[in-house]
């Protein structure tokens, strides 16, 4: 239960909660929050009442009172504080509040009922410190209009109630479920954050398909930096990338969800700075690809998801773990039997049995030991996914098998490479929904290792890494010469590596129909609603885990 709140209730709250219950618990309790285009709208809409102009008079001394704008009032009687945009003087004794709203009013022209509790909330706390207030104006900036507001006692004990009843549902254990096939959804900028189709959907909440309605994928796509030596600075709300003895490359802040660094290259702290304030991870690699750690700024507030993490039980934990190596095994028997060249039929059904065993695993021990043995299996049967002309390196791979740091072959070269990319991508989702990375379900927690995020991933090696491993090789993308071989290993050159990054993002991007959401979303959504999916189980919201599975 949560018990540290603030001992104040923010008014603007109060139109959150009148709004959605759920919206409400998301920005106070958990104090989770996302930009959309409506609330920078909003933010502009603003910027004429958000600097603090003029004072009111004292209640007593019958002044009238002058243009205010940005008044911080609280009180510890009511349980409120609030900042109103605006106060005028009524002209008869009274003062009237005056809240700006970016939109408009309903189609009917009344104002929208979460602005008018809001406002009821601004009257209260005026008249609690001894102001008059009859009425209190809405103005809608889309449209340029006042709406006028009579509050009476009535409207002010209205607010007071809400106010109560919105504390109520902050002191419970977890956010109220989200609206059912509500009109408000769409709009709301935690849309992507509570996915409400998709939870009520879990839940058999509503027997509708979900709709459509998840955030549109963002421009925003990781930065590379692979060239040694190189250096990242910033100028003019740009990324500067310089590299000796070529032209400075640059990238707008606002085009990088992360900065990816390979080798010896060096980032000044105005970027880790300007990136951290945005909530834009940075990551280091080695420079032949291993994921060796990632800087963030602040850390999510969202603590009751990383608390609910760290005291998950071992029966949901191994419940978890069963979905996500089912979902694995399921999506390496697809690739194999859409893509392989060979009879792979006897595996086919091997795996297909695998996948329904591991779903009732008695113990993490007996999970690993299926998992393992579909491992080899699949393994045995990958090379035959590679066209004809490949049979150098496919049988390369076959008599090594699956191998790894260093790789032995360019196929383990390419698996290896692509792992480290799908892991970072899962560590930066990580980040992002409030999960802990290195506090994992079914990989143990150990010293430096990302155990969450490879639990993730597992379900998306075959859907991600490996096909776009195929995909490369069949395609002639990569070929023999971009391989190097030394010190016992079989490495990617530069070209190789700017090769495989380019075809891993363009496997992301991929749209593809969710089998349980019906709907189109890319590979890059999936990686984010499958986190969420997962944080919803360990909260409790959600009774299991469901992994993304094609078919």
């Amino acid at each position: 239960m949560t018990t540290d709140l603030p001992e104040l209730l923010p008014a603007r709250m109060l139109n959150e909660y009148v709004y959605c219950p759920r919206l409400f618990y998301f920005e106070w309790v958990d104090q989770r929050w996302v930009d959309s285009h409506d609330t920078e709208q909003g933010h502009f809409t603003h910027r004429a009442v958000d600097k603090r102009t003029g004072s009111l008079p004292e209640p007593e001394s019958g002044d009238p009172a002058k243009r205010v704008t940005s008044l911080r009032i609280e009180s510890h009687a009511l349980g409120l504080v609030a900042v109103l945009d605006r106060v005028e003087d009524g002209g008869d004794g009274t003062v009237v509040p005056v809240d700006t709203k970016k939109g408009k009013p309903a189609a009917n022209g009344l104002p929208w009922s979460a602005d008018v509790v809001q406002l009821y909330a601004q009257a209260a706390l005026l008249r609690d410190a001894g102001y008059e207030v009859d009425r209190g104006v809405l103005y809608y900036a889309e449209v340029h209009k006042r709406v006028v507001i009579p509050i009476g006692n009535t409207e002010v004990a209205a607010a007071v109630e809400i106010a109560d009843e919105a504390r109520e549902v902050a002191s419970r254990e977890n956010a109220p479920l989200p609206l059912v096939g509500s009109k408000r959804c769409p709009r709301c900028s935690l849309l992507g954050l509570c996915m409400p189709d998709e939870t009520n959907a879990l839940l058999r909440r509503d027997e509708s398909p979900p709709r459509r309605i998840v955030p549109r994928d963002p421009d925003s796509r990781p930065l590379y930096v692979t060239t040694h030596g190189a250096a990242v600075g910033l100028k003019g709300g740009r990324i500067r990338v310089v590299q000796k003895g070529s032209k400075p490359a640059e990238i707008l802040l606002i085009d990088v969800s992360q900065l990816c660094v390979f080798g010896n290259v060096q980032v000044s702290s105005q970027v880790l700075a300007e990136l951290w304030a945005r909530g834009i991870p940075v990551l280091w690699f080695s420079y032949n690809g291993w994921l060796r750690g990632w800087a963030q700024g602040e850390m999510s507030k969202y603590v009751q998801l990383r608390t609910a993490q760290a005291c998950l039980d071992d029966a949901t934990a191994l419940g978890i773990s069963r979905s996500i190596i089912s979902g694995k095994i399921k999506n390496a028997r697809t690739l194999l039997r859409r893509n392989s060249r060979t009879d792979a039929e006897q595996s086919v059904q091997a795996l297909a049995g695998m996948a329904d065993s591991a779903t009732g695993a008695a113990s993490p021990a007996e999970l690993l030991g299926i998992e393992g043995a579909a491992a080899r299996v699949y393994f045995e049967n990958f090379s035959g996914l590679l066209r004809g002309a490949l049979d150098q390196i496919a049988s390369e791979f076959d008599t090594n098998g699956r191998k790894r740091r260093p790789a032995p072959d360019p196929v383990n070269a390419l698996l290896g490479y692509v792992y480290s990319l799908l892991v970072k991508d899962l560590v930066a989702v990580c980040i992002g929904v409030g999960l802990d990375p290195y506090l994992g379900v079914y990989h143990r927690p150990r010293y430096g290792r990302p155990a969450l995020a490879l639990d993730l991933m597992e379900e998306f090696r075959p859907l991600l890494a490996d096909s776009a491993v195929v995909g490369m090789l069949n395609n002639g993308e990569v070929t023999s010469g971009d391989f190097e071989r030394r010190s016992g290993g079989c490495w990617l050159t530069l070209q190789g590596r700017r090769k495989v990054i380019r075809a891993y993002e363009r496997r992301l991007d991929v749209q593809v129909t969710h089998p349980v959401f019906k709907y189109k979303v890319s590979y890059r959504r999936v990686l984010d609603v499958q986190a969420r999916i997962l944080a919803g189980v360990i909260l409790g919201e959600l009774p299991t885990y469901t992994p993304m599975v094609t078919r």
